[in-house]
């Protein structure tokens, strides 16, 4: 049986647009990832196997249609200085400025880096996150401790800018 696509966007949909974001860096990009995203799930719908959870196939979706959409932007040439400043000057969904600031500072991580990061921030669980991204569950646990420590060195260094 299909699953139910508006039932899967309203439990989803927040989600994705925060992965969208930490990855790109960017608000209009974002909302063009999050839409090629649901698009994306929407043709696929009627292929999903069951062979994962509907929630790790989506977010694959999602990872996907950000690699994509990112390397297109970089064709473009869209460095990540550009998407900062662009973060920098528009406001934020929530207009919180320290969750600016940890966007902003995800946003220079590493590709497999925001991922990842965004993955916890979403609180899934490790498991999930390595079925996701592919890796090992323990290799997983290192790369977060590091991503961590980097993306607190970046956050403090980026209030002294």
């Amino acid at each position: 049986m299909t699953p139910d696509f508006e039932q899967l966007y309203q439990e989803f949909s927040p989600r994705i647009y925060k992965l969208c974001l930490s990855y790109s860096g960017d608000k209009l990009l974002a909302d063009d990832l999050h839409q090629e995203t649901w698009i994306a799930v929407w043709n696929s719908l009627a292929k999903f196997r069951g062979e994962s959870k509907i929630g790790t196939w989506i977010y694959r979706i999602a990872i996907n249609t950000c690699l994509v959409g990112i390397k297109k932007e970089n064709k473009k040439d869209q460095n990540s200085e550009t998407i900062l400043s662009k973060l920098v000057h528009e406001e934020n969904y929530d207009n919180s400025k320290e969750i600016n600031r940890l966007y902003e500072s995800i946003s220079q991580l590493k590709e497999n880096e925001r991922i990842i990061i965004t993955l916890v921030l979403e609180e899934k669980s490790y498991e999930e996150i390595a079925e996701i991204t592919g890796i090992t569950e323990n290799n997983l646990r290192v790369k977060i401790h590091r991503i961590k420590k980097e993306l607190q060195q970046i956050y403090l260094n980026h209030g002294r800018i």
